[in-house]
């Protein structure tokens, strides 16, 4: 981000993303089964934290391009940090969503019924082979299409938390690439 956004701790995302990891994948699989209920909400916290971080780095950058300053000076800077924060917000969001739907991982693999997002598979089951659940790249998936399409393509939400996650996420991408593009196209001419 811009050396002169207010906030200067580039060790806090690398932080919350290495204690995620840990929280995650600690441990034998039998126990993680065993103790899944805490081990999910330590890292629903964290993603949250990293959905946080993600919409202060995209008001950040929102921030730079409605002041004039910082990034926005230079188009191909300004491109590269929005594609950076972008992608961002969406490996954030496509982490949340696989932690929020059904219970997580874990309790989906115990055959879970959607609760939260309603995949393909699930809505035409002749689509996809016996048994299929949704893995960490569908999600990552419904994520990006979010942010390209800004709305749902082949996942409809199911429940309000999903659409409201959904709602924060379509929004921030749709200002970041109006702000973004916007000031590069005119930084260009």
């Amino acid at each position: 981000m811009p050396d002169e956004s207010p906030v200067h701790l580039p060790w806090l995302v690398p932080s919350i993303e290495t204690a995620l990891l840990v929280a995650v994948v600690w441990g034998h699989p039998a126990r993680r089964a065993r103790g899944s209920k805490w081990r999910h909400r330590i890292a629903l916290a964290f993603v949250i934290a990293l959905v946080a971080a993600a919409l202060w780095a995209t008001a950040l950058l929102v921030y730079d391009l409605i002041k004039g300053h910082g990034v926005s000076q230079s188009p191909t800077r300004l491109l590269a940090t929005g594609a950076l924060v972008w992608l961002g917000n969406n490996l954030a969001f496509g982490m949340l969503y696989w932690l929020m739907d059904s219970g997580g991982p874990i309790a989906r693999a115990r055959n879970a019924p959607p609760r939260d997002f309603a995949f393909t598979q699930h809505l035409s089951p002749e689509l996809a082979p016996p048994g299929w659940r949704p893995v960490f790249l569908d999600y990552l998936h419904l994520g990006f299409t979010n942010a390209t399409a800004f709305s749902p393509t082949d996942v409809m939400p199911l429940s309000l938390r999903a659409k409201y996650a959904m709602i924060v996420q379509s929004t921030t991408a749709l200002a970041l690439f109006g702000l973004v593009v916007a000031r590069a196209v005119n930084a260009f001419t």
